[in-house]
């Protein structure tokens, strides 16, 4: 596809509102955008200054569309690197397709998805992986999400990688001259300041990829599955925590007959909590999909939280711990937390019991509040978030993380290379695959299906 036309897209999502922002670029962004502007002062909207805006009206023939105001940004001091006008008109459907269509008519393209940021990356104003950071801080829906995609798109991560690539190539350039120089036997890469440097790019990369199991979290959110017997209170608990009411809650056991899910925030990571049906034998044959959907969410969450009713199983306490062996037995890498709901209910006597049967027992009434504050807190310390309060930069996308664990393992030929006293031109080798997985993720090394993969996942408009 060509990148010399002028794109147009509607930049605010569709629909009514206050506003709506027409986004033109390209070349002859001003020119066409001119031949449809009468500015009410009377200037030539070919004549203005960057960065400017206009009042005026879109006219098309003797009709007026609507009043506007536009925005001027001229190469290469715009987020496309080219001519870029911005129309802000009323939010009426009806005007928004108007002055696209007559823009189109002017000689304007729709553009595909992401195809602003696609010209921002072609013409060098951000670097591949801070194109994709744009996507990741649209989608963004939580405070640690946000923070990530604002590091990596202000060039936090693609810096450092930067970094690491151009230490890397100085000394492959040292080690191919050296082949240059084979009959003279001479060795113009120190060996061990080159030792150091790839015990150094090791360290960060393993570092970075290690990041990823926060990163993946923290973008994607935390899947928990509530389980438990039917009328134990799990509809009650997902309310509590929602702090709405979500899920019906009824004393009659078999009223939740389908996962029910929805996410929130605690401390700026999202939880998504799945109720789930409750697990009992039944003939109930709707029942029995919704126990069978039960074991399916249980698969698929990262954690476990598992309900029982503290005032009708105190006597059955043998019988908890049996459900609660079965669970561990079955998903021992998940964390499990175990709660007794409904503790309102129980003496001073019965709690001590229950807490000597089951030392790790949270306690827990979903229906007063109580111990809801210290089972999100609990979720919240499963997740590692020391790198990202200290800033530090961690990976939420699974290309990038691709790409590093193929540079990490060519780093690792590398290193033992060194050790073992490898030649120049083999270890050249090693050090040109790392050096071509490292541009993968900045943009360095790149081909079409690449590009039209990453940027097909953007929204239109951007």
């Amino acid at each position: 596809m060509t990148h010399d036309d002028t794109i147009i897209a509607l930049a605010t999502p569709s629909g009514a509102g206050a506003i709506a922002v027409v986004r033109i670029s390209g070349k002859d962004a001003i020119h066409i955008c001119s031949r449809s502007f009468k500015s009410v002062s009377g200037k030539d909207l070919n004549k203005q200054k960057t960065h400017t805006i206009h009042l005026g009206h879109i006219i098309d023939n003797d009709r007026t569309i609507d009043e506007v105001l536009v925005s001027v940004f001229k190469t290469p001091n715009s987020y496309t690197g080219e001519n870029v006008v911005e129309v802000s008109s009323h939010g009426s459907p009806y005007i928004q397709q108007e002055i696209i269509q007559l823009f189109l008519r002017n000689g304007c393209r729709m553009a595909t998805a992401g195809e602003f940021t696609l010209r921002a990356f072609l013409n060098g104003k951000l670097d591949l992986s801070q194109a994709e950071a744009v996507a990741d801080l649209i989608s963004s829906d939580n405070e640690a999400s946000h923070q990530i995609a604002m590091q990596q798109m202000r060039g936090g991560f693609s810096s450092e990688i930067a970094k690491l690539r151009e230490e890397l190539l100085n000394f492959a350039s040292l080690i191919e001259l050296e082949l240059d120089f084979a009959e003279e036997d001479v060795e113009f890469a120190d060996r061990k300041a080159f030792k150091d440097l790839i015990e150094r790019i090791s360290f960060v990369l393993k570092r970075l990829i290690d990041s990823f199991a926060v990163g993946n979290v923290i973008k994607n959110g935390i899947p928990v599955a509530i389980v438990g017997e039917p009328n134990v209170g799990k509809s009650t608990l997902l309310n509590a925590l929602l702090n709405e009411e979500r899920a019906i809650v009824s004393e009659i056991a078999g009223t939740t007959r389908d996962t029910i899910e929805d996410e929130i925030s605690i401390g700026g990571i999202g939880f998504r909590f799945i109720d789930t049906a409750g697990i009992r034998e039944t003939k109930d044959v709707v029942e029995s999909i919704g126990i069978k959907k039960t074991f399916e969410k249980i698969d698929q969450s990262q954690v476990v939280i598992y309900l029982f009713d503290a005032s009708k199983s105190i006597d059955l306490l043998d019988d908890v711990l049996l459900e609660i062996g079965k669970i561990k037995n079955k998903y021992p890498q998940k964390p499990l937390f175990i709660l007794s709901n409904k503790i309102d209910q129980l003496d001073n006597m019965q709690l001590k019991t229950l807490q000597a049967t089951i030392p790790e027992v949270k306690l827990l009434s979903a229906k007063t509040g109580i111990g809801v504050d210290e089972l999100t807190d609990s979720l919240l310390n499963l997740i590692n978030t020391g790198a990202l309060r200290n800033n530090e930069t961690i990976v939420t996308n699974a290309r990038h993380y691709d790409a590093l664990l193929k540079a990490f393992e060519e780093i690792q030929k590398v290193k033992h290379g060194l050790e073992s006293g490898l030649s120049g031109d083999l270890l050249a080798i090693d050090i040109r695959q790392a050096l071509y997985h490292f541009g993968e993720i900045t943009g360095e090394i790149t081909n079409d299906d690449l590009l039209g993969n990453i940027f097909a996942n953007f929204c239109i408009g951007k």
